[in-house]
């Protein structure tokens, strides 16, 4: 009888080991990427050239700051610094940039100690009363007088308290565009791959206001990253679906998100589709159709794990890509041929209806692993972009514009540079960059509005393809903001688009 029970349980074990390896293997074969180390370093190969990593022609790309070990959420503080959280590390880090030449000067610890720090968000009320800077840990969300000489957070007060257990520990901040702009949302993802949760916070974008914490939004397994649509300042974000229904289901999503919608989850996915792998229920009626549940705005392809998203301003970039939306795919762990790793174009028209998409930076996912995994976007006017890389442990640094120097070379300002009135820009443009001996060169402060414009002359002949020096001096009055962009524009009798082209530089005025 002993020898028949140890048989029996061998064989239970045997089939045991045997269904956890065929699990594994099934659902567990394309993790490489995600949880093995890197195959190289990528801030030591890449530079000012699309190397590695592939981008649109006109933009180019660099290390703005490294070592950060997983960076996650950016923001910037009222000095124009950008903040990143450190969640592996407890803290949230300053990125300063004195000296202006495009990378960071150091990495300077805001605050330490707290419990997985992610989401945050700087809210400026008024000179007499200073900044506040809100951060998400995992169980809190508090407020700190932020201190922007210092670089420091000080007097903490707690908002908001918040589930710790279970998964999804990532908590993101936005606060709503005026006339809402003292409410705060909180998202908060599900405890758990697919359930009935038991808390009435998990799975959902709360909303902290004058009434306390209630709910903004339901159904969204883990909606990590928010973002305001310029034009009609909807709140849009993206959404991670569940896992183990295979390679291609459910999508990831990216849902415009209204107060009081439900979103579906753990019930429905993408165009309102029921999951009846979880939800064996029977109904009347189907239970994922409007107006009861709200579809996804735009499918994404399962298991890309869809993070930080920015919109496009208009100031500074071209109308090609207004309004348009960058997505940052941070990859698959679950599927057996691995996704995502890139930054995606969401070409959209201006209300946000779907035209189209492509990819805007690949290359990060190669033959030997993951070179990086990018998590924010942050995108300025002026053609400027910031991502961050949590797999890498670096912010990159994009720019248009950057890489025309076979058609226009700029000798002065460099970019980065502090200037002042009068700003003296020299250097020297192909004879098919003027017209008339001229171009025209703009000066602009970070919100887009124009301090300067005036002719580039070229000293010496220009009708030739050859190289022509060029010069101009600018007067410019005191801009209101810290930073802005120099436009040197080929001039364009004709008009048609196909013959337009510009280099911007990017400036700093104090």
């Amino acid at each position: 009888m002993k020898h028949i029970f140890i048989t029996i349980l061998v064989i239970l074990i045997l089939a045991g080991l045997g269904w956890a390896g065929f699990w594994a293997w099934k659902n567990l074969r394309g993790a490489g990427p995600a949880i093995k180390p890197s195959p190289g370093d990528i801030s030591e190969s890449i530079n000012n050239t699309d190397f590695p990593l592939k981008l649109p022609p006109g933009f180019s790309i660099s290390i703005f700051a490294k070592d950060l070990l997983a960076p996650r959420v950016m923001t910037y503080d009222s000095s124009g610094n950008i903040l990143v959280s450190i969640p592996s590390q407890g803290k949230i880090v300053a990125l300063p940039d004195k000296n202006g030449d495009g990378k960071a000067d150091e990495n300077v610890t805001v605050i330490s100690g707290l419990n997985r720090p992610h989401g945050m968000s700087l809210k400026c009320v008024g000179l007499a009363e200073g900044c506040k800077l809100f951060i998400a840990e995992s169980h809190q969300v508090i407020s700190y007088d932020y201190d922007a000489e210092n670089l420091k957070a000080l007097k903490p007060e707690k908002i908001a308290d918040l589930p710790d257990d279970g998964n999804h520990f990532t908590r993101t901040l936005l606060f709503m565009p005026y006339p809402e702009d003292r409410r705060l949302l909180i998202s908060v993802g599900s405890s758990c791959n697919v359930c009935e949760e038991r808390d009435w916070r998990r799975a959902k974008i709360l909303v902290q206001d004058e009434k306390g914490l209630n709910i903004f939004a339901r159904g969204l397994r883990n909606a990590v990253f928010m973002a305001i649509h310029p034009v009609s300042g909807k709140i849009w974000a993206t959404e991670m679906g569940r896992d183990l229904l295979g390679d291609d289901l459910p999508p990831d999503e990216i849902n415009i998100i209204e107060e009081g919608k439900n979103y579906g989850w753990p019930i429905c996915y993408g165009k309102n589709i029921h999951d009846t792998n979880f939800d064996k229920k029977t109904y009347i009626r189907n239970p994922c159709e409007e107006p009861f549940e709200t579809p996804s705005h735009i499918d994404i392809p399962a298991h890309s794990a869809p993070l930080g998203l920015a919109f496009f301003p208009e100031e500074g970039w071209p109308e090609d890509y207004w309004h348009n939306l960058l997505v940052a795919y941070h990859g698959s762990w679950n599927r057996s041929v691995p996704t995502g790793y890139k930054i995606v174009r969401y070409k959209l028209d201006e209300k946000g209806n779907y035209l189209g998409e492509e990819d805007f930076i690949s290359g990060w996912l190669t033959s030997q692993g993951a070179l990086g995994r990018p998590v924010d976007i942050l995108i300025q006017p002026g053609g400027i972009i910031y991502i961050s890389d949590d797999k890498a442990g670096v912010i990159y640094k994009v720019i248009y514009g950057g890489n025309k120097s076979d058609l226009i070379q700029v000798q002065s300002p460099k970019p980065n540079e502090i200037v002042t009135s009068p700003l003296l820009i020299s250097g020297e443009a192909r004879g098919f960059w003027f017209f008339e001996a001229s171009f025209p060169v703009s000066l602009y402060d970070a919100n887009g509005k124009l301090l300067a414009r005036g002719p580039a002359q070229a000293d010496g002949e220009w009708m030739t393809e050859n190289f022509v020096p060029f010069k101009l001096g600018l007067k410019f009055p005191a801009p209101e903001t810290d930073t802005g962009f120099l436009v040197l524009e080929k001039d364009n009798p004709s008009g048609l688009p196909e013959n337009a082209d510009e280099i911007r530089i990017p400036v700093r005025f104090r």
